[in-house]
């Protein structure tokens, strides 16, 4: 079952990308690159405020959240549930890549916290008539490879 899971992820995101624009506008307008710098920082200042109001603004209605934990697939509704009840959580900006195609921009940023150190966020934009919008954000914990295989075999034995 997990085999045939992992064949389907791996076959849909290599046709998501066969999809898109042959070549990426590697010079993201001025504009693009501040609206989306910004909408970022403010996701992380409000998850650090725990504003969630103004947090899941940020989303596009049918966005969703990939969390670290594999059963952490969520719509906005599931993770307003999750996140709502908590003080919220800070992140710090490391690094941050962004890379436009028309009208999605996708991103990965290096992320740094407190509870689990390094982190990498990944995601895409989608410019809405309300303007930028996340429509996906995705939180992994940034193993090194000399781990990966420790860490690995700790999940697996459960």
């Amino acid at each position: 079952m997990q085999n045939a899971l992992l064949t389907f992820l791996l076959t849909s995101s290599l046709w998501v990308m066969s999809s898109l624009p042959a070549e990426a506008k590697d010079m993201i307008s001025i504009e693009s690159k501040q609206q989306a710098d910004t909408l970022l920082d403010q996701l992380h200042q409000d998850a650090s405020d725990a504003n969630w109001d103004s947090y899941f603004s940020l989303y596009h209605a049918n966005a969703i959240f990939l969390g670290t934990d594999a059963t952490e697939r969520w719509d906005m509704k599931q993770f307003s549930g999750y996140a709502r009840p908590t003080d919220g959580w800070h992140y710090e900006v490391k690094s941050r890549q962004l890379l436009q195609f028309d009208n999605t921009i996708v991103f990965d940023e290096l992320l740094e916290s407190a509870s689990y150190g390094l982190c990498r966020g990944t995601g895409a934009l989608q410019l809405t008539d309300d303007g930028w919008k996340i429509v996906q954000y995705h939180l992994s914990i940034a193993v090194p490879n000399e781990d990966a295989k420790a860490v690995a075999k700790l999940i697996k034995e459960n």
